[in-house]
Protein backbone atom coordinates (compact mmCIF):
# COMPACT_ATOMS: atom_id res chain seq x y z
CA UNK A 1 0.00 0.00 0.00
CA UNK A 2 2.83 2.44 0.99
CA UNK A 3 4.41 1.55 -2.41
CA UNK A 4 1.47 2.23 -3.94
CA UNK A 5 1.03 5.74 -2.50
CA UNK A 6 4.43 7.04 -2.86
CA UNK A 7 3.86 5.99 -6.70
CA UNK A 8 0.84 8.18 -7.04
CA UNK A 9 2.42 11.03 -5.36
CA UNK A 10 5.73 11.02 -7.59
CA UNK A 11 2.76 11.08 -10.63
CA UNK A 12 1.37 14.02 -8.97
CA UNK A 13 4.45 15.71 -8.62
CA UNK A 14 6.13 14.84 -12.17
CA UNK A 15 2.69 15.96 -13.48
CA UNK A 16 2.20 18.90 -11.47
CA UNK A 17 2.04 22.19 -14.16
CA UNK A 18 2.31 20.46 -16.84
CA UNK A 19 -0.15 20.19 -19.76
CA UNK A 20 -3.10 17.99 -19.55
CA UNK A 21 -3.46 14.03 -20.20
CA UNK A 22 -6.40 12.62 -22.29
CA UNK A 23 -7.53 9.73 -24.50
CA UNK A 24 -7.34 10.08 -27.98
CA UNK A 25 -8.78 8.00 -30.88
CA UNK A 26 -11.09 9.12 -34.30
CA UNK A 27 -12.79 5.96 -35.26
CA UNK A 28 -15.64 3.70 -35.74
CA UNK A 29 -14.47 1.38 -32.40
CA UNK A 30 -12.64 4.24 -30.77
CA UNK A 31 -9.59 2.71 -29.64
CA UNK A 32 -8.14 5.09 -27.03
CA UNK A 33 -4.45 5.73 -26.67
CA UNK A 34 -2.97 8.23 -23.83
CA UNK A 35 -1.52 11.73 -25.09
CA UNK A 36 0.09 14.83 -23.57
CA UNK A 37 -2.10 17.96 -24.61
CA UNK A 38 -0.71 20.93 -25.74
CA UNK A 39 -0.79 23.92 -22.75
CA UNK A 40 -3.46 25.59 -24.62
CA UNK A 41 -5.65 23.18 -24.57
CA UNK A 42 -7.37 22.64 -21.17
CA UNK A 43 -10.00 20.06 -21.47
CA UNK A 44 -10.42 16.40 -22.67
CA UNK A 45 -12.96 15.76 -25.11
CA UNK A 46 -15.52 13.02 -26.13
CA UNK A 47 -17.52 13.14 -28.97
CA UNK A 48 -20.15 10.87 -30.90
CA UNK A 49 -21.27 11.73 -34.51
CA UNK A 50 -23.84 9.87 -36.21
CA UNK A 51 -24.63 10.40 -40.22
CA UNK A 52 -28.62 9.02 -41.28
CA UNK A 53 -28.66 8.97 -44.72
CA UNK A 54 -31.90 6.70 -46.33
CA UNK A 55 -31.37 3.18 -44.80
CA UNK A 56 -27.64 4.09 -44.23
CA UNK A 57 -26.31 5.01 -40.98
CA UNK A 58 -22.97 5.24 -39.58
CA UNK A 59 -20.83 6.59 -35.80
CA UNK A 60 -17.87 8.17 -35.71
CA UNK A 61 -16.23 8.59 -32.23
CA UNK A 62 -13.69 11.46 -31.32
CA UNK A 63 -11.57 12.08 -28.37
CA UNK A 64 -9.09 14.06 -27.84
CA UNK A 65 -7.49 17.38 -26.30
CA UNK A 66 -9.66 20.60 -27.15
CA UNK A 67 -8.55 23.95 -26.58
CA UNK A 68 -12.20 24.86 -26.00
CA UNK A 69 -15.34 22.63 -25.36
CA UNK A 70 -19.01 22.56 -23.94
CA UNK A 71 -20.62 19.89 -23.51
CA UNK A 72 -24.60 19.03 -25.11
CA UNK A 73 -25.64 18.11 -28.57
CA UNK A 74 -26.52 19.41 -32.13
CA UNK A 75 -28.66 18.00 -34.62
CA UNK A 76 -28.71 18.59 -38.30
CA UNK A 77 -31.02 15.82 -39.57
CA UNK A 78 -28.73 13.72 -41.02
CA UNK A 79 -25.88 14.73 -39.13
CA UNK A 80 -26.34 14.57 -35.26
CA UNK A 81 -23.74 14.77 -32.93
CA UNK A 82 -22.86 14.75 -29.19
CA UNK A 83 -20.01 16.02 -26.65
CA UNK A 84 -18.95 15.93 -23.36
CA UNK A 85 -15.72 17.90 -22.31
CA UNK A 86 -13.81 17.78 -18.71
CA UNK A 87 -10.80 19.28 -17.86
CA UNK A 88 -8.83 16.52 -15.38
CA UNK A 89 -6.19 13.68 -15.88
CA UNK A 90 -7.73 11.10 -18.23
CA UNK A 91 -11.34 12.34 -17.82
CA UNK A 92 -12.19 11.20 -21.24
CA UNK A 93 -12.81 7.32 -21.11
CA UNK A 94 -16.20 7.59 -21.68
CA UNK A 95 -18.23 8.02 -24.30
CA UNK A 96 -20.39 10.83 -25.16
CA UNK A 97 -23.70 9.61 -25.67
CA UNK A 98 -25.30 8.11 -28.93
CA UNK A 99 -27.71 10.93 -30.32
CA UNK A 100 -30.23 7.97 -31.49
CA UNK A 101 -30.71 7.55 -27.79
CA UNK A 102 -31.25 10.44 -25.93
CA UNK A 103 -34.98 11.01 -25.07
CA UNK A 104 -37.44 13.60 -26.73
CA UNK A 105 -38.01 16.73 -24.83
CA UNK A 106 -40.85 17.99 -26.62
CA UNK A 107 -39.26 21.53 -28.25
CA UNK A 108 -39.58 21.27 -32.05
CA UNK A 109 -37.62 22.70 -35.09
CA UNK A 110 -36.97 23.21 -38.41
CA UNK A 111 -34.60 21.39 -39.97
CA UNK A 112 -33.39 20.86 -44.22
CA UNK A 113 -33.93 17.18 -45.97
CA UNK A 114 -32.07 18.20 -49.45
CA UNK A 115 -35.31 19.32 -50.53
CA UNK A 116 -36.42 22.43 -48.49
CA UNK A 117 -36.47 23.55 -45.15
CA UNK A 118 -39.48 23.34 -43.80
CA UNK A 119 -39.11 19.92 -41.75
CA UNK A 120 -39.95 19.44 -38.61
CA UNK A 121 -37.78 18.14 -36.06
CA UNK A 122 -38.04 16.47 -32.21
CA UNK A 123 -35.20 17.57 -30.29
CA UNK A 124 -33.66 15.71 -27.50
CA UNK A 125 -32.05 15.53 -23.99
CA UNK A 126 -30.64 18.99 -23.67
CA UNK A 127 -31.42 20.35 -26.91
CA UNK A 128 -33.45 23.49 -26.20
CA UNK A 129 -32.71 25.63 -28.92
CA UNK A 130 -33.02 25.58 -32.40
CA UNK A 131 -30.33 26.94 -34.76
CA UNK A 132 -29.79 28.13 -38.33
CA UNK A 133 -26.53 28.34 -39.67
CA UNK A 134 -25.60 30.15 -43.13
CA UNK A 135 -22.52 29.77 -44.61
CA UNK A 136 -20.23 27.59 -47.21
CA UNK A 137 -19.96 24.18 -46.98
CA UNK A 138 -17.62 22.12 -49.44
CA UNK A 139 -17.46 25.29 -51.48
CA UNK A 140 -21.37 25.88 -51.58
CA UNK A 141 -23.23 28.31 -50.28
CA UNK A 142 -26.29 26.64 -48.42
CA UNK A 143 -28.44 27.08 -45.10
CA UNK A 144 -28.84 24.18 -42.28
CA UNK A 145 -31.51 24.31 -39.27
CA UNK A 146 -31.75 22.16 -36.84
CA UNK A 147 -31.65 21.23 -33.13
CA UNK A 148 -29.36 22.72 -30.13
CA UNK A 149 -28.25 22.64 -26.66
CA UNK A 150 -27.88 26.17 -25.14
CA UNK A 151 -24.76 25.17 -23.79
CA UNK A 152 -23.32 25.37 -27.16
CA UNK A 153 -25.18 28.09 -28.84
CA UNK A 154 -24.11 30.58 -26.47
CA UNK A 155 -20.54 29.36 -27.13
CA UNK A 156 -21.26 30.22 -31.39
CA UNK A 157 -22.58 33.38 -30.52
CA UNK A 158 -19.69 35.18 -31.85
CA UNK A 159 -20.20 33.38 -35.19
CA UNK A 160 -22.09 35.81 -37.65
CA UNK A 161 -23.50 33.06 -39.81
CA UNK A 162 -24.73 30.85 -36.80
CA UNK A 163 -28.32 32.21 -34.88
CA UNK A 164 -30.00 30.27 -32.64
CA UNK A 165 -33.75 31.08 -30.86
CA UNK A 166 -35.65 29.62 -28.05
CA UNK A 167 -39.45 28.27 -28.50
CA UNK A 168 -40.79 25.89 -31.07
CA UNK A 169 -40.19 26.22 -34.57
CA UNK A 170 -38.43 29.67 -33.97
CA UNK A 171 -36.14 29.30 -36.78
CA UNK A 172 -38.53 29.20 -39.86
CA UNK A 173 -37.31 31.00 -42.81
CA UNK A 174 -39.87 30.83 -45.83
CA UNK A 175 -38.18 30.24 -49.08
CA UNK A 176 -35.06 28.67 -48.21
CA UNK A 177 -34.10 25.86 -50.01
CA UNK A 178 -31.52 22.96 -49.38
CA UNK A 179 -30.17 21.14 -52.11
CA UNK A 180 -27.17 19.94 -51.00
CA UNK A 181 -27.45 17.29 -47.74
CA UNK A 182 -24.89 15.11 -49.22
CA UNK A 183 -21.89 17.74 -49.47
CA UNK A 184 -23.30 19.14 -46.33
CA UNK A 185 -23.04 16.25 -44.36
CA UNK A 186 -19.11 15.24 -45.78
CA UNK A 187 -18.11 18.41 -45.22
CA UNK A 188 -18.80 18.22 -41.39
CA UNK A 189 -17.35 15.04 -40.66
CA UNK A 190 -14.41 16.29 -43.12
CA UNK A 191 -14.42 19.45 -40.39
CA UNK A 192 -14.32 17.05 -37.44
CA UNK A 193 -11.70 15.32 -38.52
CA UNK A 194 -9.02 18.45 -39.61
CA UNK A 195 -10.27 20.01 -36.30
CA UNK A 196 -8.86 16.08 -34.81
CA UNK A 197 -5.70 16.37 -36.99
CA UNK A 198 -5.01 20.43 -36.26
CA UNK A 199 -5.01 19.65 -32.65
CA UNK A 200 -2.82 16.59 -33.32
CA UNK A 201 0.00 18.27 -35.01
CA UNK A 202 -0.17 21.31 -32.38
CA UNK A 203 0.12 18.61 -29.45
CA UNK A 204 2.93 16.95 -31.38
CA UNK A 205 4.98 20.56 -31.58
CA UNK A 206 4.38 20.94 -28.09
CA UNK A 207 5.83 17.87 -26.46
Amino acid sequence: MDLQISAFLLFVLFTAGHSLLCYECLTESCIEKLVRCPITAYKCKSATVVTEIGYISSKVKVKGCAFDCQSGSINFGVVKTSSSCCDTYFCNTKDAPDPRTMVPNGNKCYYCDGKSCSNIMSCSGTEDRCITDRGTFGGQSMVVKGCISKSICDASTNVESVSCCEGNLCNGDKGVNQSATQSFTDSFIQSVTQSYDSAKRDRELHV
